[in-house]
């Protein structure tokens, strides 16, 4: 098999970035694995400008990367490809009938979940290796494990098996505590599908799975089976109506039946963040004054609130301490969009040079994500750089399991 990848919802190329271990030397980018990449997508339909296709664009190439509404783009002209890349957003995936009640099934509009449907069912890729934010195996709130039960019994429908993965990249040696789910899925037409399909569900995740091998864990502190089938649910109305179960942070489906466990990291490395600090002089912008200090001390501080509930009732809100400035010898906390805003959730470290206390430059956040200094400067503002690093993945973290993903594809050939 080819090492062929489509990168959907690409952002500024995090999956190409991992995967191909890419390096920028004198604004250069060099791509040093062994995927060749066929096509992306990134679209944002919230804004006008579309910073994240220049950033990936301008560092890849204009020519096969699409700046159009994935919905809008005719996934057969897709052009055909091993492995289907993409981190798409944690949405809303009940479904119904369509009002003939006989003529299939209609998602939410806009879910972008429908988009990598639509384009398992036009190419039917071999692999799929996809992300999301953790929160997707609890959502909704009032139906606990739905929205994933969802995914999984789409990706049944289509032939596919299915690992899945919590990672916190920080347990694993990367710069960042950033937890997100990571799902590998293998069609029944491969022979790591026959493979797999022989093994004890429990030996994947602890021993014999694509992530046991990078990412460690103990044995399990808690377990859950359940079924996603068609002999359980008729479609993916009843899945979307009835659907409800206890996943967890690793987990195996396959045929529709469900496996999945709490699993406690195996691994003591740690990425201090005084290691990504720059050590050359930073600029003063990002030097916080004594009024920002003594805001972002409060901010930071543990309080009590007193609120109102939209029902009239009070209750009393509270929040802990976190430490200020932030601790140089753990990883970061996980970077939000809104890195430095004059929030609780920024961080503040002190200078490598002036040991004043300062926000993280827009290059230090890229490193804190794993990808090369600079990566993001290519024309957007400082705000925009902080945003897109706080959508961005770990990078570090698809190398890993890119690599579990080679040895894979060169034993189908």
């Amino acid at each position: 098999m080819e090492k062929t990848v489509v990168e959907l919802f690409a952002g500024v190329g995090g999956f190409r970035c991992g995967l191909n271990k890419v390096n920028l030397i004198n604004d250069k980018v060099n791509e040093n694995g062994n995927w060749k990449f066929v096509w992306a997508n990134q679209w944002e339909p919230a804004t006008k400008s579309q910073e994240a296709y220049e950033c990936y664009a301008k560092r890849f190439g204009y020519d096969d990367i699409s700046n159009v509404d994935i919905f809008k783009v005719d996934k057969k002209k897709i052009p055909n490809h091993t492995l289907l890349v993409g981190g798409f957003p944690c949405q809303d995936y009940s479904v119904a009938r369509t009002l003939s009640g006989s003529k299939g099934l209609e998602g939410k509009k806009g879910v972008l979940w429908w988009a990598i449907v639509d384009t398992i069912k036009a190419k039917k890729p071999p692999f799929l290796f996809l992300e999301n934010v953790d929160r997707l195996l609890l959502s909704p709130a009032n139906q606990r494990g739905r929205d994933f039960g969802m995914i999984l019994r789409s990706l049944y429908d289509n032939g596919y098996a299915v690992e899945w993965r919590v990672i916190n990249a920080g347990e694993y040696g990367e710069p960042q505590k950033r937890r997100r789910t990571y799902i590998i899925a293998y069609h029944k037409s491969t022979k790591y599908y026959d493979k797999m399909k022989k093994i004890n569900m429990k030996d994947i995740i602890v021993k014999d799975g694509i992530f046991s091998k990078q990412f460690p864990v103990k044995e399990e502190l808690n377990s859950n089976i359940a079924n996603v089938s068609k002999t359980m649910y008729k479609d993916l109305v009843d899945v979307s109506d009835n659907f409800k179960t206890q996943f967890y942070n690793a987990g195996v489906m396959c045929e529709g039946k469900i496996y999945t466990a709490k699993m406690e990291s195996d691994c003591t490395d740690i990425f201090p963040l005084k290691k990504i600090r720059e050590t050359k002089k930073v600029a003063d912008k990002y030097f916080l004054s004594d009024d920002k200090i003594e805001k972002f001390r409060y901010l930071k501080g543990s309080k009590k609130i007193p609120r109102i509930k939209p029902n009239g009732d009070t209750y009393m809100y509270s929040e802990g301490t976190m430490a200020f400035p932030d601790n140089l010898d753990a990883p970061a906390r996980t970077m939000l969009t809104s890195e430095s805003g004059l929030s609780r959730m920024t961080h503040v470290i002190e200078d490598y040079k002036t040991r004043k206390l300062r926000l993280l430059t827009p290059l230090e956040c890229e490193r804190i994500n794993g990808f090369p200094d600079n990566w993001t400067n290519t024309g957007m503002t400082d705000k925009k750089r902080y945003f897109m690093m706080g959508n961005a993945l770990v990078v570090g973290i698809v190398a890993k399991i890119g690599n579990e993903l080679e040895k894979i594809i060169e034993n189908e050939n």
